[in-house]
């Protein structure tokens, strides 16, 4: 007994040590448990020049240690009214695992393809309910006991469509992406049970570059994190834009709150 008590603590401590890679703008390189199904809510938006505000549902499921996949639908009022506007489906796949004591490096692969129905107002491509297209990339990640730190580079390619195209408003074609998130379990100092709230701080640098004029952003974007009995998730986060020259973008300036519930070990 005294054996299979440890064991079930050691878990917990893994899983604990794991949480402050559940960066809130950006996915790590790790995986959500296999046999797993994910259900999000998250809600941004922007208050200038005029409040609009974006919905997106979401479902996730860990197939296995290796592959998980999203899928999303979005909501926004930003038109004139609260309507539907696409969808997206996100698929991951971890590709290096390097693991030590309380440390361990991964590696991934990830790829996402989206439609939307909105008009194009920037050059800027937001597969998130913005643009058409398709992106893939690739993420690593390194935790250090409390401390995780995660980079992504991707390429995006946003589908023409001479319909939504407004005119004399750019047309976005394609987007090199880039970021460096850090996030750092605060609390609790000493781990005891599963039922000990996690309090997560991050810090994410975020940005784009369009390769065919060299225009870019970089945006800064902290956060905090709580995660109850290690299966729900809360974030509250802000991103705002410290250099660029993109004009027009919907994620400068912006807010993102999110629910998150986990449901473990429910697919055979």
């Amino acid at each position: 007994m005294k054996f299979l008590n440890l064991v079930a603590l050691l878990v917990l401590i893994t899983g604990t040590v794991k949480s402050q890679e559940l960066y809130v703008f950006t996915e790590p390189a790790s995986n959500m448990p296999a046999k797993s199904i994910g259900v999000r809510l998250t809600n941004e938006g922007i208050f200038n020049p005029e409040f609009v505000n974006r919905t997106m549902p979401e479902i996730m499921i860990g197939f296995n240690k290796n592959l998980m996949t999203h899928a999303q639908t979005f909501l926004s009022d930003m038109d004139g009214k609260y309507k539907f506007e696409g969808g997206s489906i996100y698929a991951k796949y971890r590709v290096l695992s390097v693991d030590g004591l309380k440390t361990h490096s991964r590696m991934a692969l990830f790829g996402r393809v989206s439609k939307s129905n909105r008009p194009t107002y920037t050059e800027d491509i937001n597969l998130e309910g913005d643009n058409s297209g398709v992106q893939g990339g690739v993420i690593f990640t390194q935790l250090l006991h409390k401390l995780a730190l995660s980079g992504t580079l991707s390429y995006a390619k946003a589908f023409r469509d001479s319909d939504r195209q407004l005119a004399g408003m750019p047309e976005p074609e394609q987007m090199l992406g880039y970021s460096l998130s850090s996030g750092y379990l605060l609390l609790p100092f000493v781990y005891k049970d599963y039922n000990q709230p996690n309090l997560n701080l991050y810090f994410e640098v975020l940005g784009k570059t369009n390769p065919a004029n060299g225009r870019s952003y970089l945006d800064l974007a902290p956060a905090l994190q709580v995660v109850l009995n290690s299966r729900t998730r809360i974030d509250l986060g802000y991103r705002f834009e410290v250099a660029g020259n993109l004009p027009g973008r919907y994620t400068r300036n912006m807010y993102l709150a999110r629910v998150e519930f986990n449901f473990f070990n429910v697919l055979k």
